[in-house]
């Protein structure tokens, strides 16, 4: 493959990466009840909370299985 193709390619698999680690996170957020801990009625901050939550998880799940891959593929260069 050529270089601007590969690069593209890594791209979109480290974007969809990232969108599945923030739904997944999301997913896992769902069973714990934060509205427990906020004020009553605060129900809209309490979204807000999950999401923000969620993408912060999800980035840093979705950064560690990137750099492992990336890491993975280093290791079979070192016996080539």
């Amino acid at each position: 493959m050529e270089g601007a193709t590969l690069l593209g390619l890594n791209s979109l698999i480290n974007i969809c990466v990232s969108l599945l680690c923030i739904v997944v996170s999301w997913w896992v957020l769902m069973g714990v009840r934060i509205e427990a801990v906020i004020r009553p009625k605060r129900t809209a901050q309490a979204k807000a909370l999950m999401i923000i939550l969620s993408i912060v998880l999800g980035h840093n799940l979705a950064t560690f299985l990137i750099d492992y891959l990336s890491w993975s593929r280093m290791i079979s260069q070192l016996f080539t």
